[in-house]
C-alpha cells in the first residue's frame, strides 16, 4: 500500500520549494502502488497529481485539488541485446543522475552528457530531457504506461510513438498516461556518444565530434552545469530553480529578429532555434536581477534560471517570468515559452 506523508506542502517536494498543499499525499514505492493509487483515485472521481522529482514543475501558492502522489518507485537492470548494445531497465521514480552514475560506473556510455540534471527517470520522456547535445530521444527504446482512460497496462510503448521533440512529447501536459517504467539502449564500451556540444568539447580539450571515456565526459558535465547553478545544492539558492525555465525559442527562418550578432542553429525544415539566454541578456536582463521584494531572482551565474533566493513564492516566480517574457517580447518580437509544467497557474 502507498504510504502516507505527514505534511501536505508540496514545495519542499520541488526544487523550487514553492507550492501550496494537497488534500492528500502518498508515497508510491513500486510500480504497482503507483498504479494501485492512481485507480482508486480514478474510481472515487478525485483529481491526483503525479509527481516525481520535482525539478521542472511550478506549483500554484494555493496548492492542487485533490491528492498527491509522490513517484518514488526504484531499481534498475541490465541486460545484453544480441547486437552487443545494453538495455537498462528503470523503474520511474529512480533518481535520475544516480542512474546516469551507475550507468557510467558500470563502463556504459549514452547517458553521460545528461549528467547533474535533476529529478526522477520517469520524468526524462516526458520532457525528451537534453542537454549538451544529447536528448532521451537518442537512447531511448520504450517505456510502460498506465492508461487511465482504458484502466490498464501498456507495456513496451515504444519511443516512435511519444512524439518526441524539443522538450515535448505526446505525454507532457497531460495526466492520462503514467509513465511506470523506462529502457534505454546503451554502449557497453565505457566510451561517450560523440562530443556535439562546443563548450563540452573544449572543457575536454577534443574536436566536435570526438568520444571519450564516458566518466571523463560525466566530468566535465557536471563542473560545466555546477559553474551556471544548475547541479542541486540545498545550500546555494541559485539552484533553487527548475533550470531553465525557458525553452530555446524555434522559429521559421522569416521570423527571426534582423539582428547580425544573433546565433542560430538550424532546426530542420526552414527553421532556425535561438538562444533564450541571449534574447533575455539583449533585452536588458542581467544575472542576478532581482524579482518582487528580492524573494526570488535570476540565477547570478545563468539568465535562463530564475530562482527562490528564500521566502519566494510561486506568485513571485511567475511575476519575474512575466517580466522576463514581456521584455524579450517587446525587444526582439519573440515569445518565449516556459520550460517547466505549471500547476494550477499561468504566465
Amino acid at each position: 500500500m502507498p504510504s502516507p506523508v505527514l505534511t501536505r506542502s508540496l514545495a519542499p517536494h520541488t526544487t523550487l520549494r514553492v507550492g501550496g498543499p494537497a488534500g492528500g499525499l502518498l508515497v508510491a514505492r513500486t510500480a504497482a502502488e503507483i498504479v494501485e493509487s492512481v485507480r482508486a483515485a480514478d474510481a472515487a472521481g478525485e483529481p491526483l497529481l503525479l509527481l516525481g522529482g520535482g525539478s521542472n514543475v511550478v506549483i500554484a501558492d494555493e496548492g492542487v485539488p485533490g491528492g498527491a502522489l509522490l513517484v518514488r518507485s526504484t531499481g534498475h537492470t541490465v541486460e545484453p541485446l544480441p547486437d552487443g548494445a545494453v538495455l537498462v531497465t528503470v523503474e520511474a521514480g529512480e533518481d535520475w543522475d544516480a542512474l546516469v552514475a551507475a550507468t557510467v560506473g558500470m563502463g556504459l556510455g549514452g547517458l553521460e552528457c545528461l549528467s547533474g540534471i535533476p529529478g526522477s527517470t520517469g520524468a526524462t520522456p516526458v520532457q525528451n530531457v537534453g542537454a549538451y547535445g544529447v536528448e532521451i530521444a537518442d537512447v531511448l527504446v520504450d517505456v510502460d504506461l498506465y492508461d487511465r482512460r482504458a484502466g490498464e497496462l501498456r507495456p513496451h510503448v515504444p519511443a516512435a510513438e511519444l512524439g518526441l521533440g524539443y522538450r515535448a512529447s505526446v505525454l507532457k501536459h497531460r495526466d492520462d498516461a503514467v509513465v511506470l517504467r523506462v529502457r534505454f539502449r546503451l554502449r557497453p564500451d565505457g566510451t561517450s556518444v560523440p562530443i556535439r556540444y562546443p563548450e563540452l568539447a573544449r572543457a575536454l580539450g577534443v574536436p566536435p565530434g570526438a568520444t571519450v571515456a564516458a566518466g571523463a565526459a560525466r566530468m566535465a558535465v557536471l563542473d560545466l552545469r555546477r559553474g551556471k547553478g544548475m547541479v542541486l545544492d540545498p545550500a546555494d539558492h541559485d539552484t533553487w530553480s527548475v533550470g531553465s525555465f525557458f525553452t530555446n525559442p524555434v522559429l521559421p527562418v522569416a521570423d527571426v529578429p534582423d539582428e547580425p550578432d544573433l546565433p542560430r542553429w538550424p532546426a530542420g525544415q526552414e527553421r532556425v532555434k535561438l538562444p533564450a539566454a541571449w534574447l533575455i541578456e539583449h533585452s536588458g536582463f542581467r544575472r542576478g536581477r532581482p524579482g518582487p521584494g528580492g524573494r526570488v531572482g535570476l540565477s547570478t551565474r545563468h539568465v535562463l534560471a530564475l530562482s527562490n533566493r528564500g521566502g519566494g513564492t510561486a506568485r513571485d516566480i511567475l511575476a519575474l517570468a512575466r517580466e522576463v517574457r514581456d521584455g524579450v517580447r517587446t525587444r526582439f518580437g519573440v515569445e518565449l515559452v516556459p520550460e517547466p509544467v505549471l500547476v494550477g497557474c499561468s504566465l
